[in-house]
């Protein structure tokens, strides 16, 4: 297969789903550029923030990218090229990007408020704590594992203790240099831009000239140098104060510069893959449909394709955390309804493409990511696209590669502090009633909807759990992550069945998502269990079996009271039509 026109031809089917089904679904649901969204509706500076569509735009993908669509198709490839690539295709357009734009859509309509707050609205009260529970176990995972993924591109040391060394070790202070620098630029950009009344034009090309600038800094000093676990905890300190501090200051500025750096990246990507097979060297060895004898070695996942496929390719098909990024933080950000299409719809087949991008890349290296020459799949897309490069330009393979690793750090950052900041929203929500505030309740209820103290409890889960390395966190994460998303389809199906809007789109995709994750958890439970009770493995399997579990009682409760809630529009329907009739 030749990778240029896979990935052409990705690129002209993704363009078509945007503008023909994205389209056809922003008709359906009834878009109105001329409604007050809630962040003019309920600004407050601090949550409730407008913003313009680039700046929302930035923040949105930032925080949805993060490792996943890099992750998933890579250690997936083991499957063949042509499962992943249509899973990541179909799934991208009729399932993901329809489970995002339905999400901020429906979260538009109520205040901006959580898939929470929606399914409370549509299916009950019970029903919303059982999804915030849900909800909230996953974003500890998200933070477990993403935070794993950070310090593990930061440090000096592997989450074994086993040291770093070389071009590796280099390239990971380097990335901590970059990254904390990042952080300082986009403070700056922010004060600029929202207080200082910069405009944002001017203020972009000076952001991306600086970020050019602590690029170059941190290639060429880089003198911290921290051990994994160290890293572990700065980064939890990091989300603790980012996630609690107003959305100018820090979040909607730095999610904005870096998205500089995924249009960068894609860029580059785009022009590896293209430029490596013009030059001649752009050999695609992913085989059709995959080698079961890797399966489970080096960077690749175990299983088979039902259910491993479609729970190992999360973010770059569905992913039940977009949902909760488009109604935790992106609602109370859009300044005008019509850019709910780009913003989640858009942003989900641009995460696409990066999944696409990501299967070149392991194709080209694909014999030493089969003999465990790469540790990780981010080192996978790095080592690949910086060696497509390195064939038609040399001396930038080296810079490339630091420069995708830097990427992919960023972009594990933002949504560390987005996961951090919705935990916060979702478990204050599970304590509070409608409208109040933590202003509004006293005794116990006060202490632990304090924004610090359960964005600190959120903080020492999942940084506690991280310290086993991501990928002890990452399979349970993954199919974790797809049953949030079966939940977030449930959700506004039933939502849009309530104000008496389509939902039939939402059938196929929740029923199999469902299916795929209910299946998938329930091997975990088996196999972690009779691994823990012959002793073949730690107490962590058996955490994993309850978590598990957990997820796999609360989903199938969520499922019926969301049926029987469908199943009542549609008698109540039918009994309108005869009753009109009549």
């Amino acid at each position: 297969m030749n990778a240029a026109v896979l990935l052409i031809a990705s690129v002209v089917v993704l363009v078509a789903g945007y503008v023909y089904y994205g389209g056809w679904l922003a008709k359906q649901w009834g878009i109105d550029p001329k409604r007050k969204t809630p962040a003019h509706e309920l600004e407050d500076g601090m949550d409730y923030v407008p913003a313009k569509t680039p700046v929302v735009m930035g923040h949105h993908f930032s925080s949805i990218a993060g490792a996943g669509p890099i992750n998933g198709p890579i250690q997936a490839a083991v499957f063949g090229w042509v499962p992943v690539l249509l899973w990541v295709l179909i799934g991208g357009i009729f399932f993901g990007g329809v489970h995002d734009f339905g999400a901020l859509f429906a979260s538009l309509r109520n205040k901006g408020q959580s898939i929470g707050e929606i399914i409370d609205n549509s299916m009950g009260r019970a029903a919303k704590k059982l999804f915030l529970t849900f909800g909230y176990l996953t974003l500890i995972l998200v933070v477990a594992a993403f935070s794993s993924i950070v310090a593990s591109t930061f440090g000096n040391t592997t989450a074994a203790g086993a040291a770093v060394e070389g071009a590796t070790l280099a390239a990971n202070e380097s990335t901590a240099m970059i990254s904390i620098l990042f952080i300082a630029l986009a403070i700056a950009f922010g004060f600029f831009i929202y207080r200082k009344n910069v405009p944002i034009g001017i203020a972009s090309v000076v952001g991306v000239l600086g970020i050019v600038a602590i690029v170059a800094l941190g290639l060429n000093f880089h003198p911290i140098s921290l051990s994994y676990n160290a890293w572990m905890w700065i980064v939890g300190a990091y989300i603790l104060v980012a996630s609690v501090t107003p959305v100018w200051i820090l979040l909607q500025p730095r999610d904005y510069l870096s998205s500089f750096l995924l249009y960068f990246m894609i860029a580059a990507g785009i022009i590896a893959v293209i430029g490596g097979v013009v030059s001649g060297n752009g050999n695609f060895q992913v085989p059709a449909f995959g080698d079961a004898a890797l399966k489970g070695t080096g960077v690749f996942t175990t299983g088979t394709a039902f259910p491993a496929l479609f729970v190992t390719i999360a973010c770059g098909a569905i992913s039940g955390f977009h949902s909760l990024v488009s109604s935790g933080t992106s609602a109370k950000q859009l300044d005008n309804e019509k850019n709910a299409r780009p913003v989640a719809y858009g942003s989900m087949l641009i995460e696409c493409l990066v999944a696409v991008i990501s299967l070149c890349a392991i194709g080209f290296v694909w014999a030493a990511a089969s003999d465990g020459t790469y540790a990780s799949p981010t080192q996978v897309f790095a080592g690949g696209l910086s060696a497509m490069i390195g064939c038609f330009a040399p001396g930038l393979q080296n810079i490339m590669y630091q420069l995708l690793i830097l990427a992919v750090s960023v972009f594990c950052l933002t949504s560390l502090d987005t996961a951090t900041r919705l935990a916060r929203y979702m478990f204050q929500e599970f304590f509070l009633h409608d409208g109040q505030t933590n202003k509004d309740v006293t005794g116990v209820k006060k202490v632990i909807t304090n924004p610090y103290v359960s964005t600190a409890l959120t903080v020492v889960l999942g940084v506690a759990l991280g310290m086993n390395g991501y990928t002890k966190i990452w399979p349970l994460f993954g199919a974790a992550n797809q049953l949030l998303a079966a939940i977030g389809l449930l959700a506004v199906c039933t939502w849009l069945g309530s104000v008496g809007k389509n939902n039939k789109m939402f059938y196929i995709p929740m029923t199999f998502m469902l299916a795929v994750t209910i299946c998938s958890l329930g091997q975990t439970i088996k196999a972690k269990m009779t691994a823990y009770l012959s002793g073949a493995a730690d107490y962590w399997a058996l955490i994993q079996s309850v978590i598990a579990v957990l997820l796999v009682a609360l989903s199938v409760v969520l499922a019926v009271i969301a049926v029987k809630t469908l199943l009542q529009q549609h008698k109540e329907k039918a009994s309108g039509s005869k009753e009109e009739a009549a």
